[in-house]
């Protein structure tokens, strides 16, 4: 009976297989990784209601976009005009409180310029309930900032979410 070694050394394509195995390996757990974590980061119908029940009551996010660029080349709103607007049209309506950010914006104007200015977000939050409520009041400020200050348009973007305070 002859005796065979128990292991033997690698021969050149044992080990161009088993790089080739630890690539594949490598680049699986590379791919699968994001997609594990992502999975692991999907929700039960239950778990949704629990983490909204902790998290805050439904909400309406609006945020509201402002260029400061006349298209008829007039002056720029200042941070006063904007400031004195929030104050005159937009406060009155939302007393509870909004935001205001700088920003800087760019976007096609009705005749294909890509026009780029100095802008402000506005972000107002209010419960989903009152949605009707406050769309025309929303529409308005659009329309008021518009004339003003000779705007093509003051861009809109609703959003539900949750809100704790």
């Amino acid at each position: 009976m002859t005796s065979r070694p128990l292991s033997r050394p690698l021969t050149r394509p044992t080990a161009a297989r088993t790089r080739v195995a630890v690539v594949t390996a490598g680049l699986l757990v590379a791919v699968g990784a994001p997609v594990a974590y992502a999975t692991l980061g999907e929700s039960t119908p239950e778990r949704t209601a629990l983490t909204a029940q902790a998290r805050g009551k439904a909400y309406v996010e609006t945020r509201l976009f402002f260029g400061t660029e006349r298209p008829d080349g007039g002056p720029a709103v200042t941070d006063e005009q904007f400031m004195a607007f929030v104050d005159q049209k937009v406060t009155p309506g939302f007393p509870a409180g909004l935001t205001v950010q700088n920003g800087r914006g760019q976007w096609r104007d009705g005749n294909g310029t890509i026009e780029r200015e100095r802008s402000y977000e506005l972000i107002l939050l209010y419960p989903a309930s009152e949605a009707r409520l406050h769309d025309p009041r929303i529409e308005e400020i659009r329309e008021a900032y518009r004339k003003a200050y000779g705007q093509e348009s003051v861009a809109r973007l609703d959003e539900p979410t949750l809100a704790g305070f």
